[in-house]
């Protein structure tokens, strides 16, 4: 019988185990190799887990894969929504729709097994694709939060993004992302089983300086930097809609009336609404990406926090994140959602109010942003306000 009918046959345990036979570690023997020795102490997760988990990937994936699809349709179907903005948006809906893609049905056949199945050679893809992707994903969100803040906080003065710089940001984030997810094919850290033995990623258990060093610097530029990038650029986006709320009150208050926005718009102020928007951004990609930055360390540095089961959720958040990336970053744009009432209508079922209470955004908020000496490009991104 293959090792594909019973994974577990084809295992060697060593004889050092302390649990004998009794334990999480059941990959195929030619992929002991890969798998670290601090594994080997745990017993096997409960079934349940595996389970659950296959539920929740198919339906993360499933929501995903078909979010994505429909947000990259959509903008290349209309070409109103074909702005050089929109092409970052469009590119973090394709990173985010291929991780999906390639990562969920491997899962759910280890998850049936309760054990990686596919071989040593897919164990290394998966990781690489995972990683490849996710970093994909992590610089496009980057540069989405690049061109909002250079649209809003520096205004008249900003230079508009064009289509020939989108593309060349977005070539440099594949590019860049790939030169740095090869090395561990090449011995700069490896590519390997993660503890629960359903999924693969980057060594977090080995102690050389050589291996801990490529998750330094992984740490810094695929996590620490941009996470600091985006907090320091919403917070200015905040601080810049403030000040021009404060300019329309004074200007309202020189006029001889209330406010110069509707009683409706007046319920809640528009700089604390943008407050929940870039509060809900900066925690969602947190949420996003820290049990893995958490998960990374604690391997490094505090081994026994490392179990399988805690192995686990790093993938669980992580690509919840390529769920809701298409209603933060796409279907709560105003020109998106009209798009798609008019090609997919039975999609399109959520009302201004209702999408305005999902994503936090105030609607009025736009009329108010745009400003007749704005370029015709400026004035039409402040639509994307949410990015």
């Amino acid at each position: 019988m293959s090792s594909w009918n019973n994974p577990a046959q084809d295992t060697v345990l060593p004889t050092t185990n302390p649990y004998g036979n009794y334990t999480v570690v059941t990959v195929p023997e030619n992929m002991l190799h890969m798998v670290h020795s601090h594994w080997y102490q745990f017993p096997p997760m409960n079934p349940l887990w595996y389970g659950l988990l296959g539920f929740w990937m198919t339906v993360m994936g499933t929501l995903s894969v078909a979010g994505n699809f429909v947000v990259i349709w959509v903008f290349m179907n209309t070409k109103s929504l074909r702005t050089p903005a929109n092409l970052l948006v469009v590119n973090l809906a394709i990173s985010d729709f291929f991780m999906m893609l390639t990562m969920t049905p491997p899962l759910l056949v280890n998850a049936y097994w309760g054990t990686w199945i596919l071989g040593a050679f897919f164990c290394e893809v998966y990781a690489f694709l995972g990683s490849f992707f996710g970093c994909v994903s992590i610089w496009s969100m980057v540069f989405i939060t690049a061109d909002r803040y250079n649209v809003i906080v520096k205004g008249v003065s900003a230079e508009p993004l064009t289509s020939g710089g989108a593309m060349l940001r977005i070539a440099g984030t594949w590019t860049f992302t790939l030169a740095w997810c090869l090395p561990p094919f090449f011995g700069w850290n490896r590519y390997v089983p993660e503890g629960n033995m359903l999924a693969c990623g980057t060594d977090y258990l080995t102690e050389t300086e050589l291996s801990r060093s490529y998750l330094y610097v992984y740490s810094v530029w695929v996590y620490l930097f941009p996470l600091a990038y985006i907090i320091y650029s919403y917070t200015f986006i905040v601080k810049a809609v403030a000040a021009h709320e404060k300019g329309m009150r004074e200007q309202a208050k020189k006029m001889g009336v209330k406010s110069l926005r509707s009683e409706e718009a007046q319920k809640t102020s528009a700089e604390c609404r943008l407050c929940k928007v870039a509060l809900m951004t900066v925690t969602l990609w947190f949420v996003a990406w820290t049990p893995y930055f958490v998960i990374n360390w604690g391997g490094m540095f505090n081994k026994p926090i490392v179990t399988p089961l805690f192995s686990i959720w790093g993938s669980v958040f992580a690509k919840a994140n390529a769920v809701y990336n298409p209603i933060v970053y796409a279907i709560s744009h105003p020109k998106y959602r009209a798009a798609l009432e008019k090609k997919l209508p039975c999609l399109a079922c959520a009302t201004d109010a209702e999408m305005e209470a999902l994503t936090l955004l105030p609607l009025p908020l736009l009329r108010t942003l745009r400003k007749p000496s704005l370029p015709k490009e400026l004035n039409e991104d402040f639509s994307n306000i949410v990015l």
